[in-house]
């Protein structure tokens, strides 16, 4: 779009750091001495609530009880919303040196645009007391965000905390018919990250020069001041401010510690 084509995958690492906030559920089934009988771990998939009721009112295989199937978990992003009170500056910059010892470019990209990206989470359970284990797994993390850090934009090192918010909490038993019909009981959770989305990554030219005219006088001979800056470094690598004591501009690279030559020198334009 707009003569850009670029792919960062945020959406797809976005899906996926949800999905991996809950993929290391167990639960115990005890027997009536309250004694552990069984290990299960919940699965969990990608896909709406639809299809995983759809999938487990199925089952292939006609010999395979319930319980084997249950608790499950489904996850699927719902919608996204632009979330103005996030906004930053846009013109600002995030810039990395390009990694190559003779480049004398940078990377950057602009300040993303903020998003709020919701999800919905699907808990089903054959059984009442399993949906809850589950959900004593989950909520006292959630205090109402859980923060975790996520790598978006590798080449340029930017790493940020997302924040995950829990929106609600609900249930649905889908119990109908005689006593042969199966029981599904279903806990939804509502859940929003707060998202970022960046544009395109560009390159430049790093700037070892700064020319910049001020005009203080308008009359019919002008005068002008004329400021320059570049940076300053000696030959045993201490910053200078002394142009007569730098290194060539050309020769000071990013990683050095060099500081500011000003030069400033006022001009009258004739004519």
């Amino acid at each position: 779009m707009f003569g850009q084509t670029y792919y960062h995958k945020t959406l797809r690492k976005y899906v996926s750091l949800f999905g991996t906030l809950f993929n290391d559920i167990y639960i115990n089934r005890t027997d009536l001495e309250n004694n552990d009988i069984q290990t299960l771990k919940v699965p969990i998939t990608y896909g709406p609530k639809n299809k995983g009721m759809a999938r487990l009112n199925s089952d292939p295989k006609l010999n395979r009880p319930f319980e084997v199937l249950s608790p499950v978990i489904s996850f699927e992003m719902t919608g996204m919303t632009y979330a103005a009170e996030r906004k930053l500056n846009t013109v600002r910059k995030h810039c990395v040196k390009v990694d190559d010892a003779n480049s004398e470019k940078v990377q950057y990209a602009y300040n993303p645009v903020p998003y709020d990206i919701n999800f919905s989470l699907y808990v089903y359970t054959k059984y009442a007391e399993d949906g809850t284990r589950v959900l004593e797994q989950i909520l006292p993390f959630f205090t109402p965000d859980w923060t975790a850090t996520i790598n978006l934009i590798p080449e340029l090192g930017i790493k940020m905390d997302i924040p995950v918010v829990i929106q609600s909490v609900n249930s649905e038993d889908s119990y109908e018919g005689g006593v042969e019909e199966r029981r599904i009981i279903v806990w939804t959770l509502n859940f929003v990250m707060k998202g970022y989305m960046f544009g395109r990554v560009r390159s430049s030219e790093i700037i070892t020069l700064a020319n910049t005219n001020f005009y203080s006088d308008l009359t019919a001979t002008p005068t002008y001041d004329n400021i320059t800056i570049i940076p300053g470094l000696t030959a045993n690598g201490s910053p200078t401010t002394n142009s007569s004591l730098s290194i060539d501009r050309k020769q000071i690279v990013e990683s050095d510690d060099w500081a500011y030559i000003i030069t400033k020198d006022t001009i009258e334009k004739n004519g």
